[in-house]
């Protein structure tokens, strides 16, 4: 499992709409935010990536950028885009055991996929805490991604 202060794995993938996703790459500068969800199919991750869509506002504003990643292919990925007007980069097609290899991500065997696990990146792509599920529940959400972030900026001010 990757620790706090971890530089995140550099990770290429597939995006819904075209071209790549490269972490930590593409989130380099601002703090950053990584979900890997269990597919289009989970209840669960469909609320977390909807709520996280609902405050795209309020993480634009606070310099937070946010990506997705899983196993699907790219027509459920960009029918989960359109439903839930995801406004964030969605990669599609990962490699569950591979990504898990080099994140510590748990992976659900039947189907197979990626748990849910949630990273905060520091704008320097370092790993400031790390989210693991080993099932359906237990996920970064918008707000406590929020409060966190600008409690690490209020810190980094004094």
């Amino acid at each position: 499992m990757l620790q706090n202060n971890d530089i995140f794995p550099s990770l290429t993938f597939a995006r819904a709409g075209g071209g790549e996703i490269h972490l930590p790459g593409d989130l380099a500068g601002e703090f950053g935010v990584i979900l890997f969800h269990r597919g289009s199919w989970c209840p669960y991750c469909n609320a977390q990536l909807a709520a996280f869509a609902r405050a795209a506002h309020k993480f634009a504003e606070e310099g937070i950028k946010v990506v997705s990643v899983s196993v699907d292919d790219r027509e459920k990925s960009e029918a989960l885009v359109e439903k839930h007007k995801l406004g964030f980069p969605v990669a599609y097609g990962a490699n569950a055991r591979a990504v898990s290899a080099v994140t510590g991500a748990f992976v659900n065997d039947d189907p197979v996929c990626l748990q849910a696990t949630g990273f905060v990146l520091n704008p320097e792509g370092r790993v400031v805490t790390a989210v693991y599920s080993t099932r359906a529940i237990g996920r970064l959400m918008p707000n406590d991604v929020l409060g966190f972030v600008r409690h690490l900026k209020s810190l980094a001010k004094k």
